[in-house]
């Protein structure tokens, strides 16, 4: 497992085992959210096997199975609700932990320039430049 921080309270990663909860869970985790369909992984990867095994843990587990075509303006909504309703940091995976960061990029474009955005995806290990002007886009409607 491999966890990324963006944020002090939103990390993310590659997809996670039932064997990752307690590292997860020793890491300060309050939460985790799934961000990967189950139709990318076998059974024993799916969100019911890990959500059974973080909950078994004592920690929230959140499912939202984001796509290309799922990554809308009420999912981006959605996922920053997940992530900032709770009392402690979030760890958000799917394949490569790209999508997570994406979705979070999308939601703060009210919040932090793209500049600032970008910079702390890429300090995560995520170029995500060529969304900028999606960011900018975002960032021009909420001015």
């Amino acid at each position: 497992m491999e966890i990324r921080p963006i944020t002090p309270r939103y990390a993310v990663s590659p997809q996670i085992t039932v064997e990752d909860v307690p590292a997860i869970v020793d890491a300060g985790f309050v939460k985790v959210i799934c961000n990967r369909p189950n139709t990318e992984v076998p059974v024993d990867m799916q969100s019911d096997a890990i959500g059974q095994a973080v909950r078994a843990a004592g920690l929230e587990y959140e499912v939202l199975e984001l796509t290309h075509q799922t990554m809308t303006p009420e999912n981006v909504t959605r996922q920053r609700d997940l992530a900032e309703n709770c009392t402690g940091p979030v760890l958000a995976y799917c394949a490569s932990g790209t999508r997570c960061s994406v979705v979070w990029a999308l939601g703060q474009c009210d919040r932090m320039s793209t500049d600032d955005i970008l910079e702390a995806t890429t300090k995560a290990g995520y170029a995500l430049e060529n969304l900028r002007p999606t960011l900018d886009q975002i960032r021009g409607s909420t001015d």
